[in-house]
């Protein structure tokens, strides 16, 4: 077992220990306003008493009302605004309940969270999680590759004046951030990465963790990862060259892919894989070892499959986002092979797609060109053509970012927050609930093109992909890179 601390490679792959960090970008109430760390310390000792500057009530307070427009234009956007030379950000603690940043070899830019025995709902210090995820090694050296399985432990609170507000009684408060990893070698990158779990037959055994992979050499890869997460928690646990081989290769595609997606609803096992030619798979565990896949793909798209969902309550249906700018809607019973709905909602890539695990009418999706929406399917009428969806359409929509949108997910428990990740270094959350008219938006101070839904941002060199913790409530994990390493982060803020 490899075990390292939390390491912060932009600071010289120097280990950092608990609550040491390099600083990052300050994000003060969502948009923070950049303070130049070099700033003159130095302020006039004048001081001018209300009345007595020998100037009218009225030419003051339209000069106070002229330097707050200044302030204004002054405010630094994450995301938006660029930095100077020699200027850095740093983030505002106080807005994180958690924050921890750990690094890794390579750049792993998909990645899965597991879910685990530690209990659902949890609030406690420090947190531990599990996740699995592929990497992306340099170009020429495909076969550093690997699949990891990671346990992140000693995941400390950010604000420790919270302390007593807690339900815990834990002792390590500041216990140190530990990144303990297993690796099953791969030959290929991993475009894709997906966990399902199969309920123990035995109660007192642990559920079956199966991964699949969509690799850049056209394969999905299936494995069974059961053993190395036990492992981590059980003292000599040895894992087998045998249990690093595949369950399964499956090799029906004729072009790598990104879509891939495990059925919710099937515990046995159900995968949907979608390429770059625009071709659908469906393929279902048989018994055992087995696997089977449909000699027939689904076909219907004119791009390639971006990404693949299944429905969280209808076990035959799923919807696929492609670079053609539409969605499809899918019955797997279908003997057309076609969709049974399609929407043309975007002129450009449907990079990212999620169904609402809460409201399942919602659908969520994200662009290439950084705009984002949200769709009610029940608006959307079956047609055996495309329908076209305008923006203005949508429940709701968001052109904030200017660059590609990168992941896209529903809050597990609360249809109303979504976390949008996107091209331009930012995570950001999302309050759809909140609804200001003009004047309200003026009362709040709020800031010029910023939606009052924008909750919270968060900056991350070269964001990639985002999950909600399904059992910590309010706690997203992502991976990016930066200077060719990977990196995760973990984060809870204090207004989610």
């Amino acid at each position: 077992m490899s075990k390292r601390p939390a390491e912060d490679y932009e600071n010289g792959g120097v280990p950092l220990k608990g609550g040491e960090r390099q600083e990052k970008p300050e994000i003060v109430d969502e948009v923070g306003e950049f303070e130049d760390e070099f700033e003159d310390e130095f302020e006039s000792d004048e001081i001018f008493e209300a009345g007595v500057d020998g100037r009218p009530d009225a030419e003051r307070e339209s000069e106070e009302k002229a330097d707050s427009m200044d302030v204004d234009q002054q405010t630094f956007i994450v995301g938006r605004n660029k930095l100077e030379e020699g200027q850095t950000m740093s983030p505002d603690l106080t807005t994180y309940e958690m924050l921890h940043q750990l690094g890794t070899e390579w750049p792993c830019m998909s990645f899965d969270i597991v879910k685990d025995s530690l209990g659902d709902n949890r609030g406690t210090y420090p947190a531990t999680m599990y996740a699995i995820a592929g990497t992306q090694a340099d170009p020429g050296r495909a076969k550093d590759n690997k699949l990891m399985i990671y346990k992140f432990s000693g995941l400390s609170r950010e604000d420790k004046g919270l302390a007593e507000e807690s339900d815990s009684d834990d002792e390590d408060e500041d216990s140190e951030s530990i990144l303990e990893y297993k690796s099953i070698p791969l030959t290929s990158t991993t475009n894709r990465i997906r966990a399902h779990q199969t309920p123990a037959l035995d109660s007192s055994r642990p559920p079956t963790t199966l991964t699949a992979s969509w690799t850049e050499a056209g394969e999905v890869l299936i494995h069974d990862v059961t053993p190395h997460l036990t492992s981590f928690d059980v003292p000599g646990t040895q894992i087998t060259p045998q249990q690093n081989k595949p369950l399964s290769t499956l090799r029906m595609h004729k072009s790598e892919g990104y879509g891939l997606d495990w059925s919710p609803l099937i515990s046995t096992g159900k995968l949907i894989t979608g390429d770059n030619n625009g071709s659908i798979y469906v393929t279902t565990r048989t018994g055992g070892e087995g696997w089977a896949t449909d000699s027939r793909p689904l076909v219907g798209h004119t791009g390639s499959i971006e990404e693949l969902q299944w429905s969280p309550s209808e076990k035959n249906v799923f919807a696929s986002a492609s670079s053609d700018g539409s969605v499809k809607i899918w019955d797997v019973r279908s003997k057309s092979r076609t969709a049974a709905l399609t929407m043309q909602i975007s002129n450009t890539d449907v990079n990212v797609m999620s169904w609402s695990q809460q409201t399942n009418h919602l659908l969520a999706t994200g662009d290439e060109d950084g705009a984002w929406a949200v769709w009610d399917m029940r608006q959307w009428k079956s047609s055996s053509s495309t329908v076209a969806a305008s923006k203005s359409s949508a429940v709701a929509s968001f052109n904030h970012h200017k660059q590609q949108i990168t992941s896209i997910e529903w809050h597990p428990t609360d249809d109303s927050i979504i976390a949008v990740a996107a091209a331009d270094d930012t995570l950001t959350l999302w309050d759809l609930a909140v609804e200001l008219d003009d004047e309200e938006s003026k009362d709040t101070g709020g800031v010029a093109d910023v939606p009052p839904q924008l909750l919270f941002v968060h900056y991350m060199p070269t964001v990639k992909e985002l999950h909600w913790h399904p059992q910590i409530p309010g706690c997203i994990v992502s991976t990016g890179s930066s200077d060719g390493v990977g990196k995760f982060n973990v984060f809870k803020t204090i207004s989610v």
